[in-house]
């Protein structure tokens, strides 16, 4: 039997146990719960697609308005020469074919620094007549066609109504303005009917001749 001395003892010993427990669990249940860290990728904002304004690719026949700030004389409408290019006061020539509004506009910028203190051009296309495709020679319809999707050389033969009977069809070629020239491309139509050759892809301005 355990004396009065031992039995208070475990009496008191128990007691701290059911005072402790309870103190411990309080105290977890006031730590505040951290929140999860938010990575740079969340923070960071999300970037905004570019508009088709500044995709489109400028091309023969397109008329751009350029926009000098506080320079009246250099502010002018223009339209795109067959060779690809336009010209400007100041700086003469400007090869402007395959690129965007904001390339030409950063473009000028540069060739006017010379000329003007910090200047500041901005270029929009006020009128889009460059997506065509231009078909010559001995075909059964020659002319103009639009290029809404792509195109390529067979195909624009095809809409054109075919070869003429008089046609030399290893020798077509495509015609392109590359930065201001005219880069002639073959077009080997007896081979790529036969599925031995390459299809040439039609951009803007293209014109497709036939002998």
């Amino acid at each position: 039997m355990f004396s009065l001395r031992k039995r208070l003892a475990v009496i008191t010993l128990f007691m701290g146990v059911f005072c402790v427990v309870p103190a411990a669990l309080k105290g977890q249940s006031d730590t505040p719960a951290k929140e999860p860290k938010t990575t740079a990728a969340q923070t960071a904002p999300a970037k905004s697609e570019p508009s088709p304004s500044d995709l489109y690719k400028i091309g023969i026949g397109d008329q751009l308005q350029i926009a000098v700030w506080h320079e009246h004389d250099l502010s002018l409408s223009v339209v795109v020469r067959p060779d690809g290019i336009i010209t400007m006061p100041l700086l003469n020539d400007i090869s402007v074919v395959g690129l965007t509004p904001k390339e030409l506009a950063a473009s000028i910028t540069e060739k006017l620094k010379p000329f003007i203190n910090e200047p500041q051009v901005t270029v929009s296309v006020v009128g889009i007549q460059s997506r065509k495709v231009y078909i010559l020679g001995q075909v059964n319809r020659q002319g103009a066609f639009p290029l809404n999707d792509k195109k390529t050389a067979l195909e624009l033969i095809t809409e054109a109504g075919g070869l003429g009977p008089f046609a030399k069809a290893n020798s077509i070629y495509v015609l392109r303005v590359v930065n201001g020239k005219e880069v002639k491309i073959p077009f080997q139509y007896k081979k790529v009917i036969a599925g031995r050759g390459q299809d040439v892809e039609l951009q803007p301005g293209d014109r497709l001749i036939v002998p």
